[in-house]
C-alpha cells in the first residue's frame, strides 16, 4: 500500500475535544462496521511514597516513525483495517490526562479490536520512548513499562 510516515507526535497532552473530533470524522465513511479505541492515560501512581504529577516523553523520533510505519503497514494487512490513527505525547503530560490514542476501523469489530491490541502492546515493546515520571516533590526517575 505504501503509505507515507505519518508523525504520531503530538507535544502534550491529547485532548478529549480532538479525540472526539477525530471519532466525528469518519461518520461519513459509510464501509465501516466498527471501531475500537485505546487511550492511555497517565496514572498517579505512588512509588516509594512519592506521587506522580506528570510524565515527560522523550523519543528518538526518526526512529520511531520508521518503526511505526513498519508496524502500521504489518497491521493493516493483517487485519485488513479501514482506517488507524495514532497519537504519542512528546513533553510533560499530566496525570489524568491522555498520553496515547490509538484508533482502528474496519468493516468487523474483531478486526478493530484486535488490531488495536496488537498496535498497543507494539508501541510499549518497539518503539524508543521514554518516560521520565516527575514526583510532587520535583523529584524524578524513568518509567519501566509492565
Amino acid at each position: 500500500m505504501n503509505r507515507k510516515i505519518k508523525n504520531i507526535f503530538t507535544n502534550g497532552a491529547i485532548s478529549p475535544a480532538f479525540i472526539a473530533e477525530s471519532i466525528a470524522k469518519h461518520s461519513s465513511k459509510k464501509d465501516i462496521g466498527a471501531h475500537s479505541i485505546f487511550l492511555g492515560q497517565i496514572r498517579e501512581d505512588i512509588i516509594e511514597g512519592k506521587t506522580v504529577k506528570a510524565i515527560d516523553y522523550t523519543a528518538y523520533e526518526d526512529m520511531v516513525l520508521e518503526k511505526m510505519h513498519e508496524i502500521r503497514e504489518e497491521i493493516f494487512l493483517k487485519y485488513d483495517l479501514t482506517c488507524m490513527h495514532i497519537y504519542h505525547s512528546l513533553g510533560i503530560v499530566k496525570s489524568g490526562e491522555i498520553c496515547l490514542f490509538v484508533f482502528t476501523s474496519s468493516k468487523h469489530r474483531i478486526a478493530a479490536t484486535e488490531a488495536c491490541n496488537e498496535i498497543v502492546e507494539r508501541i510499549k515493546s518497539e518503539l524508543q520512548i521514554w518516560g521520565r515520571e516527575i514526583f510532587n516533590d520535583e523529584s524524578h526517575q524513568w518509567k519501566v513499562n509492565k
